[in-house]
């Protein structure tokens, strides 16, 4: 078989959620399947390190499509006309975009629909694009895949699609991610926060990341508490960072707050690990990888009570109310204050995090694709 795949999304030194699915998925499904060839589709010039084996054969069509504008015309008009000179079996798209006028069964990743709850926190653009064109790719798609069940029942219940042409692959956890030496820990903080303690919190830098009250909350934290205590934010910079600027410059603490813009995997790792516990108060999530990679850290997790996160974190996690800075410096509070309650979470944490794994998600997306075609 011959199986197109959207990775424009592989970029050296920029994935973040939707780029390290493709990433650990796509590898596998290459490595795994060397019967079938794999035709990766790229925007741009493509990085030798996503040419993951002998089977892939890399496509470049431009422009870069990195606009609504450019999307379209790379989705329904580049990468259309290819596949109707050069017909491949099926389309996999692990960001959701599929061409429409193409008569291949397509199946992409819709992660979550936030853009369809929050269209006000995206540039209009981006906004009415979705809107307009993501209830199609629903539509079209043979077979849809998201990334929790939340996703599934928001899908189905936004989109109309029946729930039996949606399946589940929860993200997984990359192997670096676990317990820390307490040398190395005490060797990351001395580099990121001259040696102080420090919450973190790891993801894009978007408006339902809910940064500024975040900020709010540790800055009310630091009033109340005895200790020196830092915030990390790691994350590339999005939509709406002007609302961060604007809350950094209203605060007593701001001295406390360290921006670290992208991480490497290695960098994210080793600060995550040495942290004193993930603060996760996004109050839109279709998953949060972040949250299970902290748990095979054993670092305890401060998270929202909402949409996906406690289908990810069952127990093991100490939940907030994302709305209210107060909930946030409670819980944050609690956790420097109760060793109890630490060493449970972690405790809970390490179990939680036994059930994301990158080989069982491909393998589910592999299932979903042989079905596929077998129809």
């Amino acid at each position: 078989m011959n199986i197109a795949v959207n990775t424009r999304f592989l970029i050296p030194g920029k994935l973040d959620g939707i780029g390290w699915f493709t990433f650990e998925v796509v590898r596998r499904l290459t490595r795994d399947h060397p019967e079938h060839t794999f035709r990766f589709f790229f925007d741009r010039q493509y990085a030798p390190e996503f040419i993951f084996s002998e089977n892939v054969q890399p496509v470049i069509l431009r422009p870069p499509a990195r606009h609504p504008v450019l999307w379209h015309i790379w989705f329904q008009h580049n990468l259309a006309r290819y596949l109707k000179k050069h017909p491949s079996d099926l389309f996999f798209s692990p960001d959701g975009f599929i061409p429409l006028k193409t008569d291949i069964p397509a199946i992409p990743v819709i992660h979550d629909l936030n853009f369809m709850h929050y269209p006000e926190e995206l540039p209009k653009s981006v906004s009415r694009y979705y809107h307009r064109f993501f209830p199609e790719f629903a539509e079209r798609a043979a077979h849809i895949i998201t990334v929790s069940e939340f996703s599934k029942k928001d899908i189905t219940r936004q989109f109309g699609i029946a729930p039996e042409k949606i399946s589940v692959a929860w993200n997984g956890i990359h192997k670096i991610f676990k317990p820390l030496s307490e040398e190395t820990r005490q060797e990351t903080r001395a580099q990121i926060s001259g040696g102080d303690p420090y919450f973190v919190h790891i993801g894009s830098l978007l408006p339902r990341k809910n940064i500024p009250r975040l900020l709010q909350a540790f800055d009310l934290f630091r009033a109340s508490s005895s200790g020196t205590y830092k915030i990390v934010i790691a994350g590339r910079p999005m939509f709406g960072t002007n609302e961060i600027k604007k809350t950094l410059q209203n605060m007593k603490y701001a001295k406390d707050v360290i921006l670290t813009g992208n991480l490497s995997r290695e960098k994210s790792y080793k600060i995550l690990g040495s942290a004193e516990a993930l603060i996760f108060a996004s109050y839109f999530e279709g998953f949060g990888i972040p949250l299970a990679e902290a748990m095979a850290c054993h670092v305890p997790v401060i998270a929202a009570d909402a949409t996906a996160i406690p289908e990810v974190c069952g127990d093991a996690a100490l939940y907030v109310d994302p709305f209210s800075k107060e909930s946030i410096n409670q819980a944050m509070l609690r956790i420097t204050k109760d060793p109890f309650l630490r060493k449970q979470l972690v405790e809970k944490g390490v179990q939680r995090a036994t059930f994301f794994n990158w080989d069982h998600t491909a393998a589910k997306v592999w299932a979903v694709i042989e079905q596929t075609l077998q129809k």
